[in-house]
């Protein structure tokens, strides 16, 4: 299943919109993605599952990359 995850680039900043990335990992579930991106600084707002129409329509992003990780 492919996951978006919210976060910021820095675990010490706090959640501001403004500053929120998003990335697309391919995992087995959302304890997979924490575990994958745990040797990442980030600060981890949220992971989402992705699939059906709403992956068809984030595929339509133009920032839409699935990571390898």
């Amino acid at each position: 299943m492919i996951y978006k995850v919210l976060f910021q680039e820095l675990i010490s900043e706090a959640p501001v919109r403004e500053n929120t990335k998003s990335i697309y990992i391919e995992a087995n579930s959302e304890m997979d993605v924490r575990e994958k991106l745990a040797s990442k600084s980030y600060n981890i707002e949220v992971v989402l599952p992705v699939d059906g129409v709403y992956l068809e329509y984030e595929k339509q992003n133009e920032n839409f990359k699935l990571e390898n990780i």
